[in-house]
């Protein structure tokens, strides 16, 4: 699958963005890498995956005080990058069934690569957590432990463990998503400031 624009492009176009600053550029970085390593378990695109785990909160810089405004920008500024529909549907399935986004609520996730997307950047939230948890170590993490945080429902309260669950639909078991995870994430610890 063709991609219209580099990865050094594509952060530099992120870092371009006002409203996006360390925490926000932490998380893109966190999905990407938990979206290659699900492509790569799945045979699919490594870098078209990883492209979407980059760019999936592309608005956000813009619009996180105002969250109803969420992925309202994003189809035109990846448009403006050469995104083909497809690519920016995808992006936009990972806000589908949120109450706050009123376009997007009524929608259904049905794809592979839009529930691999959903889970992956959801995923994000419990693992960097519970490395900070750890005084910021994810190099020793297994996946027992963050098994146990991800029951904690009061643990990173925010992330939707319902929405992590959706990975068991492309086939992957939560297990084994938790271990993906680890491991793409601790590739790159020290991008993320873990260690």
């Amino acid at each position: 699958m063709n991609l219209p624009i580099t990865r050094e492009k594509a952060i530099e176009l992120l870092k371009s963005i006002p409203g996006n600053g360390e925490f926000e550029m932490i998380h893109y970085l966190e999905s990407e890498a938990i979206m290659r390593g699900v492509a790569r378990r799945l045979n699919e695109d490594e870098n078209y995956w990883g492209m979407l785990g980059l760019l999936h909160d592309v608005d956000w810089g813009l619009t996180k005080n105002e969250p109803e405004k969420h992925l309202t920008l994003a189809p035109e500024m990846l448009k403006k990058e050469g995104f083909d529909d497809e690519f920016i549907k995808t992006v936009l399935s990972h806000g589908y069934g949120f109450e706050e986004l009123p376009e997007l609520k009524d929608k259904q996730r049905s794809k592979k690569i839009e529930f691999a997307l959903a889970a992956s950047e959801t995923m994000t939230g419990i693992v960097y957590a519970y490395a900070l948890m750890r005084g910021k170590r994810i190099s020793d993490m297994e996946v027992k432990g963050l098994k146990k945080k991800f029951k904690d429902k009061a643990f990173a309260a925010g992330c939707n463990r319902e929405i992590i669950r959706e990975i068991e639909k492309t086939g992957i078991s939560l297990d084994e998503f938790f271990q993906i995870a680890i491991d793409s994430m601790k590739g790159i610890k020290s991008e993320i400031g873990l260690e």
